[in-house]
């Protein structure tokens, strides 16, 4: 092989791994750990020209494509029919409580889409605040409840706890927020 053959593929090569390198570190353009970025962004960024680099950008594709951790929760959307919630509230202050009491608040909702809404779990933000959801399905315009308990134990001055409910919906998460200031001892 000539010394200008060599120099030419090195030079080629060397480019490809600066442009490679350049697009990972910085936040203009997609890289190889985004796989929501598309091949058409992906070569307008990289500017390249060769048909065997191309086709390595076809398998590439192909191998993000099939990546199953390419969805992320926040991104994922339900497998069944989706439909809507809309709550009557979703915050809701206790005001001033005391320690190791058990306060309690119910959240409404109604499904209003035309699909039955299945909420698949509701989870509260720690262990002192514990929800309960219907386990069988809402129909459309129908209404329900979540229950919320919330035990500040020996939490003190003001707390703020999240309940993240997921369900068939889009989005498919949705939160309830609970305030309370917690006085030590009682009030």
């Amino acid at each position: 092989m000539s010394e200008n053959l060599k120099t030419g593929l090195l030079v080629f090569i060397a480019a490809l791994l600066v442009v490679n390198t350049v697009i990972l570190v910085t936040d203009d353009g997609p890289s190889y750990a985004d796989p929501s970025a598309d091949r058409a962004s992906f070569e307008r960024t990289a500017a390249v020209s060769s048909t065997d680099a191309k086709k390595k950008l076809a398998v590439n594709d192909k191998m993000k494509a099939a990546d199953p951790l390419k969805t992320t929760a926040s991104k994922k959307e339900p497998a069944g029919p989706v439909t809507t919630m809309v709550f009557a509230e979703t915050d809701h202050d206790f005001g001033t409580i005391s320690q190791d009491s058990e306060n309690t608040k119910v959240f409404e909702f109604t499904n209003t889409g035309t699909e039955p809404l299945i909420i698949e779990n509701a989870k509260g933000s720690c262990g002192c605040t514990v929800p309960e959801y219907p386990k069988e399905p809402i129909p459309p315009g129908e209404k329900g409840e979540i229950k919320v308990v919330y035990k500040p134990g020996k939490q003190k001055n003001a707390q703020t706890k999240n309940v993240t409910i997921t369900a068939n919906t889009l989005p498919e998460k949705s939160v309830l927020t609970i305030k309370a200031n917690v006085m030590e001892g009682g009030i």
